[in-house]
């Protein structure tokens, strides 16, 4: 297929993003890259409401893609591939100068695979790398027949794709730098965070099936610790489509916790706890920049579980852990997620302990850790579209 010659006039950029995550981040990059190039650019691809505001028509809706569990995949399969190929097709037709694929590897990277074998010109960007440092750390390698560049959100990234051999990676950034403000307290919050009885925080997940994983064991680790004597005043921040979950969890807890929905609630219950249970997941990370310590906790089902503990090949799965380059954060997998050891680890993060006071020391590190200096995470990502656009334009004119 020929393609239609670069205008020196306007850029044609396809983003793909398929859940809220990415889409948030399509929406910062798009908003910069709009800021340098003015009206010299047209975005297109996939994506859902904040890049919506930022001009792009999505080829449809990503709620077409909130699928949730082994079993719903393997029912939606021929749904997913038929979106795969038209979403590939699209990018192929359109001829873009360059094509960003932001996280959600399972559909953006097989989407890059068929740009790329349809037509080798056009370049791709990688924003948020799967995570080829914890499993399957072979996909490093393979994302160089495809991909030209990895923007990287966590700061070790660029040294595990050098050794493992993958394509250029730059640490760009991760959002949650850019929020500091919203996590951090004031000092009214702080004097809540250090007054009795002190504020828990409790996250059982951002998925369904995460939530139906963890609810009862968190629920009966609260009793066991309301049992040892501990006295805590107990919230649970969730958002609005999982409310409804979760407050049919919680229904026989123990202990009733406040609920708190939304974004904004949720930031300001971060910046007045004194400690939390938690779920394995970025939520991590975002405690650690709260300044608040924790418990963290995975349950899986037995399929899932037999498959990801064989597959790990890291330390730890807790990210806070993997951003520090130490277990400070204690984790509690599968068999050692049970009431009667989250509720001992929450004692004891709860109070004055050694613990305690690891965590707390080591998160104080993490500014000076994943700082990026005076760009915000957009602009970095920016630069870098921006500098391999350059490149394929000169290729294209040598």
């Amino acid at each position: 297929m020929a393609r239609p010659a670069v205008s020196s006039v306007t850029r044609r950029i396809f983003l793909i993003a398929t859940e809220e995550s990415g889409d948030r981040l399509g929406a910062g990059l798009m908003k910069v890259l709009r800021q340098r190039l003015g009206d010299a650019v047209q975005f297109q691809g996939v994506g859902g409401r904040a890049m919506a505001r930022e001009g792009l028509v999505s080829l449809f809706p990503i709620e077409e893609l909130s699928i949730i569990g082994l079993a719903a995949v393997v029912r939606q399969l021929p749904k997913i591939l038929r979106l795969i190929s038209r979403t590939a097709t699209a990018a192929v037709e359109l001829s873009p100068d360059i094509v960003v694929i932001i996280d959600s590897p399972d559909f953006t990277h097989r989407v890059a695979r068929r740009v790329r074998a349809r037509d080798p010109r056009i370049p791709i960007i990688d924003y948020v790398s799967p995570s080829v440092w914890a499993w399957r750390p072979g996909r490093a390698r393979a994302m160089r027949g495809y991909v030209e560049h990895v923007l990287a959100l966590l700061p070790f990234e660029p040294e595990a794709y050098q050794r493992l051999n993958g394509p250029p990676c730059s640490y760009v950034g991760h959002p949650l730098v850019e929020q500091l403000a919203t996590l951090r307290p004031d000092a009214e919050e702080q004097r809540r965070r250090e007054a009795d009885p002190p504020v828990l925080l409790v996250l059982p997940g951002s998925r369904r099936s995460e939530i139906r994983h963890h609810i009862a064991v968190f629920g009966q680790a609260l009793g066991r610790l309301r049992e040892m004597g501990v006295a805590f005043e107990l919230v649970l921040p969730t958002m609005p489509h999982l409310a409804e979950a979760v407050r049919a969890g919680i229904r026989n807890w123990p202990v009733a916790p406040r609920v708190v929905i939304g974004e904004t609630d949720k930031r300001a219950a971060f910046r007045t706890a004194r400690a939390a249970l938690a779920k394995s997941g970025t939520v991590t990370l975002e405690l650690a920049l709260s300044g608040v310590p924790m418990v963290a906790a995975y349950r899986a089902g037995a399929a899932e579980a037999f498959i990801l503990l064989r597959a790990i090949n890291v330390q730890s799965v807790i990210l806070a852990n993997l951003v520090l380059g130490e277990n400070v954060v204690p984790e509690f997998l599968q068999n050692d997620c049970t009431p009667e050891i989250l509720a001992a680890a929450l004692r004891d993060v709860l109070a004055d302990t050694p613990l305690r006071r690891r965590q707390t020391e080591a998160f104080a590190k993490l500014d000076t850790i994943m700082a990026t200096g005076h760009a915000s995470p957009s602009v970095r990502a920016a630069d870098v579209v921006l500098a391999t656009l350059r490149n394929a334009r000169r290729a294209v004119q040598a």
